[in-house]
């Protein structure tokens, strides 16, 4: 480790190993000063752990994030370990680091390690809930006009198979605070309503739902309530128990910077024995039930690759090592820091300044036409990877420093013309 200065903490970092790597991290991070421990110099060490190179600096975490260099190098390891001995008696070992996956990520987010599954992603767990939860015609399935799409036209699709009915419910562009989200969903509950399916925070608007107020008065009165938390999972500091939620479905490549094409899938004890799987593989057994095999029935999917699941648990091992209160802290000071600056060059937001609100997803208006060209432009011209989702959208997390948010801002004022 070089020598600590006033202007900038550098840390040599080597990277041998997984728990090394992590070992080291923690390390350096505890050498900081107590006043700095969360101050530049320590999201400047932050940032080094991740290998993106600073001609091209990724800002749009709703999609996608680089996993840090130890999430790689262990998905490597083991990788190569299968594939120098792809025999049952060396896969065994995987049995075990998936539970340990499992088990680190339940322990994360307050529940239990049976309620949790390990599925490939948020679509994936989505579909499993649409299609799996027991509905019939007549029942009422609620649904938010922002929910992605795998959180809303996969129930019309359903719906159309089988006959119930599905209801959207807007909630105001300009809403003044979470009282007023949560109360349009209050007002739409009917008798009929037997599920609620939200996303937590908006991929087109950034929009942040009071999930746990709408959610409290849903189960009130017998109302299943599911959760897409793509947006929040690692970027927040959750406790779904808390959130009151009876599911919650997420991706691994986007906040939690794990490894692409694995997430979770998490169902309240309760309600794991009534939902059918979307897909039936041999682990399934010869009982035709929905009970059987709880929680992993959800992953009954044929062959997995499992040096991805397993190395979701070297991912969530670098969030504890940062922090989540510390990773949620940061998400909504850079959100705020940029968001504040673009109303400062005269564009106008689509998503709330108030974090009580919003998150980290940050989307400027723009004119439909003229969206793709924006993001081309700060790619290609500035080296910022934004996306033209529900306008020009920026989203930064922890790897991202204030310069990035600078650079951003920069980028965004010489392309003021296409916004406008």
């Amino acid at each position: 480790m070089e020598k600590i200065s006033s202007e900038e903490v550098s840390v040599k970092m080597q990277y041998p190993s997984r728990r090394s790597f992590l070992a080291g991290f923690t390390t350096a991070a505890a050498a900081l000063p107590a006043a700095a421990s969360a101050g530049e110099a320590y999201w400047r060490m932050v940032r080094r752990q991740f290998p993106f190179s600073e001609k091209k600096v990724p800002m749009n975490a709703a999609n996608m994030c680089p996993p840090p260099r130890a999430v790689t190098e262990r998905l490597v390891e083991l990788t190569r370990d299968t594939d120098a001995d792809c025999s049952f008696n060396n896969r065994a070992k995987f049995k075990k680091l998936l539970e340990q996956s499992r088990a680190h990520i339940a322990r994360q987010l307050g529940v239990s390690p049976d309620e949790l599954a390990l599925v490939r992603n948020t679509t994936e767990a989505n579909n499993i809930i649409c299609n799996g939860l027991p509905l019939e015609p007549g029942d009422e399935v609620l649904l938010w006009d922002q929910n992605h799409p795998t959180n809303n036209v996969a129930w019309d699709v359903r719906a159309a198979r089988f006959g119930f009915k599905v209801r959207r419910v807007s909630t105001p562009p300009r809403p003044a605070g979470p009282e007023e989200l949560a109360e349009v969903f209050l007002r739409a509950l009917s008798p009929r309503t037997r599920v609620v399916s939200l996303t937590h925070l908006s991929n087109v608007t950034g929009v942040r739902l009071p999930v746990r107020e709408i959610a409290e008065a849903a189960r009130k009165r017998g109302v299943y309530v599911h959760v897409d938390g793509a947006q929040t999972w690692g970027a927040f500091d959750l406790n779904l128990r808390e959130m009151g939620c009876d599911s919650f479905s997420a991706s691994a490549q986007k906040w939690f910077v794990g490894p692409r094409e694995a997430g979770i899938l998490y169902v309240r004890a309760e309600h794991i024995p009534r939902i059918w799987p979307g897909t039936v593989g041999a682990d399934w057994g010869r009982e035709v039930s929905p009970a059987v095999t709880g929680v992993r029935k959800f992953e009954s999917m044929g062959q997995r690759d499992n040096a991805r699941l397993a190395a979701l648990d070297t991912a969530a091992g670098f969030l504890d090592a940062v922090g989540q209160r510390r990773v949620e802290e940061r998400v909504l000071e850079l959100a705020r820091v940029l968001k504040d600056r673009l109303a400062d060059l005269g564009v106008k937001l689509v998503t709330p300044r108030n974090p009580e609100l919003s998150g980290g997803v940050c989307i400027v208006e723009a004119p439909a036409e003229n969206r793709r060209k924006a993001v081309d432009i700060l790619y290609q011209d500035r080296g910022i990877a934004a996306a033209p989702t529900g306008g020009l959208r920026l989203c930064p997390h922890i790897y991202n420093t204030m310069e990035h948010i600078d650079r951003a801002v920069q980028a965004v004022k010489s392309v003021r013309k296409l916004l406008a």
